[in-house]
């Protein structure tokens, strides 16, 4: 069970005071040795990225060979103080990022090792503007999206996971969360049997898949509707990309207060914890390779929908 550190993370980022620095000194109290913040100032306000690295013992880091996942928490902010008093429904993906790294530097701490590194990334941020959206009103952040990417996808990751709350919408109407197909290079893949698996498994209930469309894929900024953040990622890396979506029956606004359900969190937080178990070990892939390579020897490269195109700002 991962509810201790939900509960414990939940604690620290529910606060009009949080910054990178609190989070790393909790993230390094769990037992990580790496954690890295950077803070960086955009046209509405500002915003800590802390990234954190779990060595596996056959990873990357030590010289292995074992492949290197990445989860991302994605969102605007943790608050949208002053409009808002307490944490937004937005910041679960941050919650539930930082909720399983806290976990994995246990795990590691008390001689449970994964096969692979796992990179963990996210920003802290409790005061981010709140901005129109249908159906419900959305959160922003206070730097760009491409600044986001910038400093959460990593050139070492190898497979992403980006967690994201995805309530504020009609497309996925399930309370707890919700995966979306395989997206790489500006292609939307089938949905990964082994995750559907991991998902099964972690929950106890059949698995739950969220449409997306090609607008979903593309940049921020191009003019053209996006379900939310949760694919950005995708935009900026050659490594396939799955969303984690967490979900509820009804629209409920990013910007909403007293509407975290913490339990559903936790799930979310075992989930990415049980896939860098088995994506390390070579037990969990997030695409076929051969059918990818196939498909751009037939239909030619996608990668331009990851470029941003100004034409459409």
């Amino acid at each position: 069970m991962v509810l201790r550190q939900v509960l414990d993370a939940f604690d620290v980022l529910d606060s009009a005071t949080v910054d990178g620095q609190r989070v790393a000194e909790m993230l390094t109290n769990s037992g990580l040795g790496d954690v890295q913040v950077e803070r960086v100032t955009g046209p509405n306000g500002y915003t800590d990225f802390v990234k954190a690295l779990i060595p596996g013992r056959d990873g990357r880091s030590c010289g292995g060979s074992a492949p290197t996942l990445g989860i991302i928490g994605r969102l605007g902010g943790l608050g949208a103080r002053p409009e808002r008093i307490g944490f937004v429904s937005d910041g679960d993906g941050a919650l539930a990022a930082i909720a399983a790294a806290m976990k994995m530097g246990q795990m590691q701490r008390d001689g449970d090792t994964l096969p692979g590194d796992v990179i963990v990334a996210t920003h802290i941020c409790p005061d981010a503007p709140v901005r129109p959206h249908d159906p419900v009103p959305f959160m922003a952040s206070p730097v760009a999206t491409a600044q986001m990417n910038q400093f959460e996808v990593d050139d070492r990751m190898e497979a992403i996971l980006s967690v994201d709350t995805t309530k504020g919408n009609r497309i996925i109407n399930t309370r707890g969360f919700a995966i979306s197909p395989t997206v790489k290079q500006g292609y939307i893949l089938r949905v990964s049997e082994d995750l559907l698996d991991i998902m099964q498994w972690t929950t106890g209930r059949l698995p739950a898949v969220f449409a997306l469309t090609t607008q979903d894929i593309t940049p921020y900024g191009n003019g053209v509707f996006h379900l939310n953040s949760i694919l950005q990622p995708a935009t900026a890396t050659p490594a396939p990309v799955v969303g984690v979506a967490i979900t509820t029956e009804v629209p409920v606004p990013g910007s909403g207060t007293g509407a975290t359900h913490l339990t559903d969190v936790e799930q979310v937080a075992r989930f990415c914890i049980e896939v860098a178990k088995a994506f390390g070990a070579g037990q969990c892939s997030f695409h076929d390779a051969d059918e990818f390579e196939r498909i751009v020897t037939l239909y030619g490269e996608m990668t331009h929908l990851q470029q941003h195109s100004e034409a459409g700002s």
